[in-house]
């Protein structure tokens, strides 16, 4: 943890999928004080159809980014934190504002196991990267 999952319905080259992952990660690593090598990255392309947004004509393809952290960032980094993500969206894969929502699960550290970190997770501290 994190883990960022990006559910798209457009299919995006390899080189695209790199670019948008190591953005992502430097993002999040930056915004949310955190080891880069705790973060991962999926990108799921769901194909044509495959996420709509509805409104009031008819519904679009969009997208839809989850991010589930470790609890403790204050609600002004993580909306700081979901805007850069967007905007990394809109410049790497060409979403539209509009196409794209931003939502957060936040999980207690000992949620988490990485192996190569150590084992479970502490919870997030303020200027722990």
């Amino acid at each position: 943890m994190p883990y960022l999952q990006i559910d798209v319905s457009e299919p995006y080259s390899l080189a695209q999928k790199q670019r948008l992952a190591k953005r992502l990660g430097e993002i999040y690593a930056a915004k949310m004080q955190a080891n880069v090598k705790r973060i991962s990255i999926a990108i799921r392309e769901l194909g044509a159809g495959g996420v709509w947004r509805c409104g009031e004509g008819e519904p679009y393809q969009a997208a839809l980014l989850m991010c589930d952290i470790r609890r403790g960032r204050p609600a002004e980094q993580r909306a700081d934190l979901a805007k850069a993500l967007v905007e990394a969206c809109v410049e790497i894969l060409g979403l539209r504002l509009d196409q794209l929502n931003v939502e957060f699960t936040q999980h207690s550290g000992d949620e988490m196991y990485h192996p190569m970190l150590g084992g479970l997770s502490a919870d997030w501290q303020p200027g722990e990267a």
